[in-house]
């Protein structure tokens, strides 16, 4: 009982600390894509959601250690594998139901969970989970199809243009 609730006051502690620093990164920095789309309750993001750390939790066991123990304990997230190429640990959520597609603990879920996909709008490429209904466009993708439609782009090489440069 007490071990459950000093779990519940961590995670709860964690959370908000999350989304004050959230808030607060994106008051002074807007990320250079705006969401579009919505969400097709497909579960891909919930059945491995990942992060993307710093090389020393990659290559120093004890580090990964302690990050991987902090997310089991405080997230329900259990590792599933590290890849040291793109810098990514995936986990598997112990939350996710994969019969119903539901989160067991959705109101008080992670804020890797809560901020998903927004925080991929901060990275140069965003790519999204296949069968996600999300998509990045870029902020001034109206003014730079403009210019490309002025400049005299032929319509096969703007709609390439278009999809490649998230325009649309």
């Amino acid at each position: 009982m007490k071990d459950d609730r000093l779990r519940k006051t961590v995670k709860t502690l964690a959370r908000w600390r999350y989304l004050a620093d959230l808030k607060l990164t994106r008051l002074f920095k807007k990320p250079p894509y705006r969401l579009a789309g919505s969400c097709l309750r497909c579960g891909a993001c919930c059945r491995n959601p990942s992060i993307t750390v710093f090389p020393v939790f990659l290559y120093f066991r004890s580090a990964r250690r302690l990050l991987i123990a902090w997310h089991r304990i405080v997230n329900g997230f259990e590792l599933d594998h590290l890849n040291r190429r793109t810098g990514l640990i995936v986990f598997c959520c112990t939350h996710f139901d994969p019969k119903s597609g539901l989160c067991d603990s959705y109101k008080s879920r992670p804020g890797i969970c809560r901020d998903y996909p927004s925080n991929l709008l901060e990275t140069p490429s965003p790519e999204f989970l296949e069968g996600c209904g999300f998509r990045a466009v870029l902020r001034n993708a109206e003014s730079l199809t403009r210019a490309l439609e002025d400049a005299g782009v032929a319509p096969d090489t703007l709609a390439d243009l278009k999809k490649k440069l998230n325009l649309e």
